[in-house]
């Protein structure tokens, strides 16, 4: 089972995430390229949290390909272009983890390939390996 690390000696996470994740031995990891906010309709909505719904969607998709589900995921990087699309990005990063949240990087940039684009999402996932 993944446990969460938060030692004592630091300051607690400043929202809900874990200072870290510890993967036992016999875990296979799925790594995920970064993921935008865009359907495959090629449709784009506006805002970071509609857009981190899309790129949890898109993510969710990646690791059932290899079996696994959001429940795997042991770490996230996000990005975002503007200190105001934290909070939307956060609350559906919330959403999608109830349980022992995953450690977490949260990083502002300058922008994305695309301007309409204010998310971006990647995802490192453990499992036990198949029997």
């Amino acid at each position: 089972m993944l446990r969460a690390l938060s030692p004592p000696s630091i300051r607690p996470p400043f929202a809900r995430y874990s200072h870290g994740i510890a993967v036992p031995a016999g875990h296979r990891l799925v790594f995920t390229s970064g993921q935008l906010g865009i359907g495959p309709d090629e449709k784009i909505p506006g805002g970071s949290e509609a857009q981190a719904e899309l790129c949890f969607a898109n993510i969710a998709a990646i690791l059932a390909e290899d079996g696994m589900s959001l429940a795997d995921v042991v770490h996230l990087n996000a990005y975002v272009t503007a200190r105001e699309h934290m909070a939307g990005y956060m609350r559906s990063r919330d959403r999608q983890f109830p349980g022992t949240p995953p450690s977490s990087t949260l990083v502002i940039v300058s922008g994305f390939t695309r301007p309409e684009f204010v998310v971006e999402i990647e995802a490192i996932a453990a499992a036990a390996e198949r029997g």
